[in-house]
């Protein structure tokens, strides 16, 4: 049975991993026959989010790894806890706390940096050339990490060029294709970047998971 690592970013759409897209990610998974292991990095989440009112509540502090583990049902590891050697690739769901969390996209766009345990964690799975899925806002982390590399986040103008800027090769999407760089092992889908319900992100999450685990054949 292939197993996957699942790089989660906290717990909830606007600062941390869409939990929509996770839970997605982890059914398809497993209904194609694999098994997975969630991830997180042990770190500070950039803000915390009052999800009813849209609000950042400047007086709550939350850890990535800790709110992660409200998805995994307990079931997580930190980052740096990963023996490659057990996985055959990794899936990485959306939402803001990609963009807040494992970089800092969301305040400085072209500009942004992926987290040091971040970088760690996926180069892992590039050097030993094994496949990994980006869902959603997370792709726009694929320039950092790879040279020249083919992606998508949908068709969101000032994205894309932003992730031109940052060196990649972005490929417009709609909500139930995937973009696949054979080359690297690269596979992504804009999920919620277009998704207008669960059914709609649900089509290009199960592309993109069942196109990972080929990969890894």
């Amino acid at each position: 049975m292939k197993k996957f690592a699942v790089l989660l970013s906290g717990a909830g759409v606007f600062d941390g991993s869409e939990l929509h897209e996770a839970v997605l990610t982890l059914l398809s998974v497993t209904q194609a026959g694999a098994c997975y292991q969630c991830f997180a990095p042990d770190i500070a989440q950039m803000h915390v989010v009052n999800h009813l009112t849209g609000e950042v509540d400047v007086k709550d502090k939350r850890n990535v790894l800790v709110e992660s583990a409200r998805i995994a049902r307990g079931e997580i590891k930190a980052t740096t806890d990963l023996v490659i050697g057990e996985f055959d690739g990794l899936l990485i769901p959306g939402g803001f706390g990609a963009a807040k969390n494992l970089c800092n996209f969301a305040v400085a766009g072209s500009e942004c940096e992926v987290a040091p345990e971040v970088i760690d964690f996926i180069n892992e799975f590039i050097e030993t050339k094994k496949p990994v899925g980006f869902i959603c806002i997370s792709p726009v982390m694929i320039p950092k990490l790879y040279n020249q590399a083919r992606g998508t986040i949908g068709h969101d103008t000032e994205t894309a060029h932003a992730f031109n800027l940052m060196g990649g090769q972005h490929v417009e999407a709609n909500v139930e294709q995937i973009v696949v760089d054979e080359a690297n092992k690269l596979v992504s889908t804009p999920a919620y970047m277009l998704a207008e319900n669960i059914a709609q992100a649900q089509l290009g999450i199960d592309k993109l998971v069942r196109t990972v685990i080929e990969l890894a054949a």
